[in-house]
Parts: C-alpha cells; sequence; structure tokens
C-alpha cells in the first residue's frame, strides 16, 4: 500500500505517529509524511528547522514533506489558536504539492482535531479513502483540559469537528468508550473502530545506558512519566503524598516529564514541606524511560475527574504495562478499569487523594515477590491487547479492507 500519513507532529519530536510509520514501512508499504515544523513541547524550531528550512526531508528512508506553521512559543490561547490552524491551512495547500498517487490517508489526530481539515482535502485530491485516528474527543476535551466554557467557540468547535467526521471514511478511536460520544456527533456506528496505542518494542527493554550522574535513590520509589499539566490531577497526587508522610511512611516520588504546571506543581512541594519526599527530574526521551521504570516499586497514573476523562485511556498505561512493573492509579473509567482487569497493580478514583493512599500503601506492604507478579500480570495483559506486531497486523487489516 502507498500510504499518506499526516500529522501536525512527528519525528524529531516524540510521538507514537513516529513508530506507526516505522512499523508500516518494515511490512513493506510505502510510506510518506506530511508534518509541520518541528517546535512541540517547547514552542520553539527545533535546531535546524526555520520558516524557510527544512520543507522536505527523509528519516529511515521514509519521505516527510513538512508545511510552515505559526509557533505555538508558550502556549497561550491567541497562540495556540494561531499555531493549530496556520497548520490546517498551510498543510492543506502543501496537499497540492503532493504527487501521489495514495491508497490510504492516516490522519493523527491527537489534539488538534484540525488535523482532520487536510486529511480532508487529501481524500478527495487523491481519491482515496482516509482514516482519522482519534486521540481526544473535541470540543469536550478542550472545555475540560483548557478550560473554555464561552458558548460560542464550544458551539463554532463541535460544528467543525462533525462536518470533520462527515468527510472522514473511517474513525479509529484509541478506547471504545469513545464510540458513544462519537455517535452523539451523529457519527454512523460502520465509521468507527477500536484501535487503541500499543507501545514501542523498547519498552521491554531495562539494561539501557543512561548518565552515570543521574542518581536514583535506594528505598520505595514511584515513579510518573508524561505531561505536568491540570489533566493529570498532580494535587491529587501531592495531598497523597503529604498524608504519607504524615503516617511516616518513606516514599519517593520520580517525576520524569514537564508541561504549563510544573512551576506550580514545585511551589505546591515546597508549600507542604515535600522536597524530600518528591524528585522532579526533567524530561528524557522515551527509549530511556524503561530505565528509569525498572528501578520504580510502582508507576503512577493520574487524570481530574471528568467524563471525558474517564473514557480516554492514557497512553503511559500501554506502557507502564509493557515494562512489567506494578501500576497505581488515581482515575475514574476505562484506564482504573484496566488495572483491575489486568491484576497489575492498584487503583482509587479520581482526585481521591486518600484512596490513592491508601492503593500505595497496600502496594508498599507487599513482598518483592508479590511485587513482580503483578508487574508479569501486567505484561500478560499487554501481550494480549497492546503489542506492537499484534495491532500493526490490525491496522494492515483496516486500512486493506478499505
Amino acid at each position: 500500500m502507498k500510504i499518506l500519513v499526516i500529522s501536525q507532529y512527528f519525528w524529531p519530536e516524540n510521538f507514537r505517529i513516529n513508530d506507526v510509520c516505522l512499523g508500516l514501512k518494515e511490512r513493506g508499504h510505502e510510506v510518506t509524511v506530511l508534518t509541520g515544523k518541528p517546535n512541540y513541547p517547547h514552542g520553539e524550531y527545533f535546531k535546524g528547522y526555520s520558516w524557510n528550512t527544512k520543507s522536505e526531508e527523509i528519516w529511515e528512508g521514509i519521505p516527510i514533506y513538512r508545511s510552515n506553521l505559526f509557533l505555538r512559543s508558550h502556549g497561550g490561547g491567541l497562540r495556540l489558536f494561531l499555531n493549530y490552524f496556520s497548520f490546517a491551512i498551510l498543510a492543506s495547500l502543501k496537499v497540492f504539492s503532493l504527487k501521489g498517487p495514495f491508497d490510504q490517508i492516516f490522519i493523527f489526530a491527537p489534539s488538534p482535531i484540525t488535523v482532520g481539515i487536510p486529511g480532508m482535502v487529501a481524500k478527495y485530491r487523491f481519491k482515496a479513502p482516509n482514516f482519522l485516528w482519534v486521540q481526544d474527543l473535541w470540543p469536550e476535551s478542550i472545555r475540560i483540559a483548557g478550560g473554555i466554557e464561552n458558548r460560542f467557540i464550544l458551539g463554532a468547535m463541535e460544528f467543525m469537528t462533525q462536518w470533520i467526521y462527515q468527510h472522514t471514511s473511517k474513525l479509529l478511536i484509541q478506547s471504545p468508550r469513545f464510540k458513544d460520544y462519537l455517535l452523539g456527533q451523529q457519527v454512523p456506528e460502520h465509521k468507527i473502530t477500536y484501535y487503541p496505542f500499543y507501545a514501542e518494542g523498547f519498552y521491554t527493554q531495562t539494561n539501557i545506558e543512561i548518565d552515570q550522574s543521574i542518581h536514583i535513590p535506594e528505598g520505595f520509589k514511584l515513579v510518573f512519566a508524561g505531561n505536568i499539566g491540570e489533566a493529570q490531577s498532580f494535587d491529587t497526587l501531592i495531598q497523597a503524598a503529604f498524608i504519607l508522610k504524615n503516617k511516616g511512611i518513606p516514599i519517593t516520588w520520580l517525576i520524569l516529564g514537564d508541561g504549563r504546571q510544573k512551576e506550580y506543581v514545585k511551589s505546591k512541594i515546597v508549600e507542604l514541606s515535600l522536597e524530600d519526599s518528591f524528585i522532579l527530574m526533567g524530561s528524557f526521551s522515551p527509549n530511556k524511560m524503561p530505565f528509569f521504570f525498572s528501578k520504580a516499586d510502582a508507576l503512577v497514573v493520574s487524570l481530574k475527574r471528568s467524563d471525558i476523562f474517564s473514557m480516554t485511556i492514557p497512553s503511559k498505561i500501554q506502557s507502564y504495562l509493557a515494562c512489567g512493573r506494578p501500576l497505581i492509579g488515581s482515575l475514574d473509567g476505562i484506564g482504573n478499569e484496566i488495572i483491575q482487569a489486568s491484576q497489575s497493580g492498584f487503583s482509587a478514583g479520581a482526585e481521591d487523594a486518600e484512596g490513592l493512599a491508601e492503593a500505595i500503601l497496600k502496594l508498599y506492604h507487599l513482598s518483592t515477590e508479590e511485587k513482580d507478579a503483578l508487574g508479569r500480570n501486567g505484561r500478560s495483559y499487554f501481550e494480549s491487547n497492546f503489542e506492537r506486531e499484534l495491532l500493526l497486523t490490525k491496522l494492515e487489516q483496516i486500512l486493506q479492507d478499505a
């Protein structure tokens, strides 16, 4: 198959669509990528890129065509709006400079949903079916995560989202719980297919070289990896840590990642005198994560309380399960259910600091053998549901069936 992949984000930015493209190429398909100039997450061009440079390049044998876009900078509302819509418009124009032909158009759609617009243009330009891999439910996700309550804006986003869905051949959803929401947005049931994230193959490796200056403390350790943002409800994690410290339980929280709430999180840690409990280690490339995960007694996943987040499978769950370490959850809905069904750890409801502290205590008192058994359960569940080759085969079948 000749596949055009459209994604606002792509290598050297760290997104799972990178590995999906590599996986499809490994299986003999001709993959071409239309993407933006890399600037996520810091909002500035990556080294070597600018408005006037690097419109075309090749990575791992994959041709990449880059559209210009306005930089997201520090992520204020206006800057994000310009970033999203400039890519949608300029990438749509870029479609007409691509030669084709293509058999399928595959669109990676985390926020923003506007990436579906060049996907629509490509569908009609190349007379090929397009597949939208839906990671977020718009406009509800921007209302919850972005704090937008303006009815006019939300109404306009709802109209645009339904318009994109109407002109999409098939919607792939990262969680089965998305289905009812999309049906409510007038998407026909036959257009919806469940297709979750998988975890890259390197998540099974633990003997990864890492900077020897990085100190991993002794004792019981919890690791959180990912975005430090409002959606992750860090107040809940900090309050649970405060409860456990007052009980005299010596736990170290290793936080790997960055995000808009990082400075707020630092201030709350100081406010509650938890400097000895938290280590904010900064960001590392995804292929370094297994090293840190292997040092953890448990891996933490959290989300704030909302109907939309309860429908979402946090992508870190697949990575955590792949590494065979116990999980600790602070979330509602399907994410919580996966931890229970996989028998890989313990969890509490979203924003329940007391329940989270109890779940951590339960794990804290387990023997090494019991914790290892939870990790093996998680790995087994991963292999049955989220393994790379299993899901690449499923994606091939979805594309070929069109």
